[in-house]
């Protein structure tokens, strides 16, 4: 049994936790927070929970694998103390406020032979290998993907607050959101785009409330498109030289469906986990019982191409972060 910590006590945390221990593989057994009033009340479900207010003695738990959901801008140096601490670490999506930092934790986590996962769960789902396998003898055209939800943000936001999910100091803004999804599935499905390039609706804080991207493949484009401040329904398309795959999103997808260029359709087998986290948290778990530093570098190499083309977008959009300055 992996003894997990957790240092965030946002939703997504809690998700996790849950998650992880569907998989029967860890146990929930300490938790950060600046407040030992707000960890108390995260870990008030379960029983033995370590709690702490300070980072320092949090990384000298006895722990297996801390879990990092703080805000974005935070990733960094909480992930490179757990690392020196001698932890293995997962980092929720975006792990990272630049590439920069990206490949600074890569090559700390190899120096101390520790694992680093990037918390981008789409990718682990079934589903994204069943499409992949589905699209291997096919010839990509194109693709549209989307994903725009209406922020629990938003109303902070119109009433003149500035919450950390739209503020540069940060590392804000919805293409660091819910743009992470879009690019992974980009990426795992089509590889790395030779060029990207993003057009954004800028806030006064200086990151983007919605904005739609172009990833450009020589032999075809993907559009992505995402925002905060609406709810889209739109599904998602990838179009091949014989029909198109219609899905119902590019996480938690429950429907993949091909149609043909008479309009013949068929249903791709696809199964959804039993938790929107459950496929990424069992293989987390499989790869730190057995120590697979392979895998793990395969892994990386999908979060380094994310971070890469997602600073490249940013640029010609003009969205810079406190932390690209530092």
């Amino acid at each position: 049994m992996l003894k997990l910590g957790v240092i965030g006590t946002s939703w997504i945390a809690r998700s996790f936790i849950d998650a992880a221990h569907l998989t029967e593989k860890f146990k929930f057994s300490a938790v950060y927070s600046r407040r030992l009033e707000s960890a108390a009340r995260f870990s008030a479900d379960f029983e033995e929970i370590e709690q702490f207010d300070q980072l320092e003695q949090f990384f000298e738990a006895h722990l297996d694998v801390i879990y990092i959901a703080s805000p974005n801008a935070l990733h960094f140096e909480q992930a490179k103390g757990a690392l020196l601490a001698g932890h293995h670490v997962i980092v929720e999506k975006p792990a990272f406020s630049n590439p920069s930092e990206l490949l600074e934790i890569m090559k700390l986590a190899e120096e101390k032979d520790l694992l680093f996962f990037e918390g981008a769960r789409n990718i682990h789902e079934t589903a994204f290998t069943t499409i992949k396998d589905f699209l291997a003898d096919k010839t990509v055209k194109g693709a549209d993907f989307t994903y725009s939800k209406y922020s629990s943000k938003m109303p902070a936001l119109l009433q003149g607050e500035l919450p950390n999910k739209f503020n540069a100091k940060f590392s804000g803004g919805l293409l660091a959101d819910l743009g992470v999804y879009l690019l992974y599935a980009a990426i795992f499905w089509f590889g790395k785009p030779q060029k990207a390039t993003y057009d954004a609706v800028i806030l006064p804080s200086g990151v983007d409330l919605s904005g739609v991207g172009v990833l450009d493949y020589s032999e075809f484009k993907v559009a992505i498109k995402c925002a905060g401040n609406v709810n889209s329904y739109l599904p998602s398309e990838i179009y091949t030289e014989d029909g198109t795959l219609i899905l119902d999103g590019v996480n938690a997808i429950t429907s993949a469906t091909f149609v043909n260029l008479a309009g013949e359709k068929t249903r791709l087998d696809i199964t959804a986990p039993k938790h929107s986290l459950y496929d990424e948290a069992n293989e987390f778990a499989k790869l730190l019982e057995s120590h697979d530093t392979t895998t793990a570098k395969h892994l990386q190499s999908y979060a380094k191409a994310v971070a890469e083309t997602s600073y490249e977008m940013r640029q010609s959009a003009g969205i810079v972060f406190t932390a690209d300055h530092q």
